[in-house]
């Protein structure tokens, strides 16, 4: 029996066009958006792209990881596909971080510690804890609407992710002022992409 088609959306692409080439997946607008104390939305993804990612991320599956300390259901783009999670790098130093750079001149692209997405769903994972990252600059990407709760929020700023649209990037730094949680989740299912970008020094964990 043959399987189905791969979804595609108005222009199109299917979903492994778009994942393995990257395609589609560049929201061309530019500009720096502040939304909160050194809390930074930049256009990032179309709505299309993150669909496609979020359907390829259910096919891999979601698991916690035991040694997490803070534990989520997550899957990283580099199991869903190394070309993908190599692709997003690239576009995160050329495309990304340079805009960040006019507000936070100082930083230094490293790359990439992990970028991978997580999945809120009702009787499975419905919260996060408060909590820091260990890089130099977390982001976070809504790749899906549609569900009520579970927002990014940043108590020490009194700011949440409720209006950042899908697709947009939202940074902060890490490790000391933007401790962040995700609220409980009250209905539907949410999808986000989670960036660690890479500490300008090595470091264990």
């Amino acid at each position: 029996m043959t399987p189905p088609p791969a979804p595609d959306d108005a222009d199109g692409l299917d979903d492994l066009a778009r994942v393995l080439g990257y395609q589609g997946a560049i929201d061309e607008r530019t500009g720096v958006e502040v939304i909160g104390p050194e809390l930074l939305v930049v256009p990032f993804w179309t709505p299309e792209f993150c669909r496609a990612v979020i359907r390829a991320a259910e096919l891999v599956g979601f698991a916690p990881d035991p040694d997490d300390p803070v534990p989520g259901h997550e899957v990283s783009l580099a199991a869903i596909s190394p070309a993908l999670y190599q692709a997003v790098e690239r576009d995160l130093g050329v495309r990304i971080w340079p805009q960040l750079q006019q507000v936070w001149p100082l930083i230094d692209y490293h790359g990439l510690r992990d970028a991978f997405v997580i999945r809120y769903a009702p009787g499975e994972q419905e919260s996060l804890r408060e909590h820091h990252d260990v890089a130099q600059v977390s982001a976070a990407v809504k790749l899906n609407d549609g569900y009520e709760g579970a927002e990014l929020r940043f108590p020490r700023q009194g700011v949440d992710n409720r209006d950042v649209p899908v697709g947009a990037l939202l940074a902060w730094p890490s490790l000391v002022t933007h401790p962040h949680e995700a609220a409980s989740l009250r209905r539907g299912v949410k999808h986000s992409l989670t960036i660690w970008f890479e500490l300008p020094f090595p470091v264990e964990v």
